[in-house]
């Protein structure tokens, strides 16, 4: 299976789930206009989930789907969390970010963690900063370049 860009999700407050959007535009060294995370301050300008690893909260018996981990990407195809730190994602034909972290510490339990007793974003989610910017579309195409 080829990866690729499954669904694009944006908030405009921290700590909800994001909702689905067509297509957004990243910004160099910022993240995704006009979502709540972007910052030029901080290594973790964006979020990226497989849906692999939704599907896993989906046979734990939860209602959950793309953008409910208040991740901004979802993808398909990829192992996310085995991609070491410095890793390149190139989306489409030219836009590139690179891994900046791999899953995160969860200070505060979310809603999914007191239904399912778990959740898949600290352990699978992981974050990068934007190199080159461009818009994302849903459906995209994703190359991994190896550091």
């Amino acid at each position: 299976m080829n990866a690729r860009i499954v669904s694009i999700n944006i908030s405009d407050k921290k700590g909800v789930r994001k909702k689905v959007v067509g297509s957004a535009f990243l910004k160099k060294n910022y993240g995704i206009e006009s979502d709540a995370h972007a910052s030029d301050q901080w290594h973790r300008q964006i979020s990226l989930l497989a849906l692999e690893s939704i599907k896993k909260m989906q046979d734990m018996g939860l209602d959950v789907g793309p953008g409910d981990f208040a991740e901004n990407i979802t993808t398909e195809g990829i192992d996310l969390p085995a991609l070491p730190v410095g890793t390149k994602i190139v989306i489409g034909q030219n836009i590139v970010v690179e891994v900046s972290q791999i899953g995160k510490v969860c200070h505060n339990r979310c809603a999914i963690y007191y239904q399912a007793g778990d959740c898949v974003m600290p352990k699978e989610g992981i974050f990068a900063t934007v190199l080159i910017g461009g818009t994302v579309m849903k459906g995209d195409k994703i190359r991994i370049v190896l550091p």
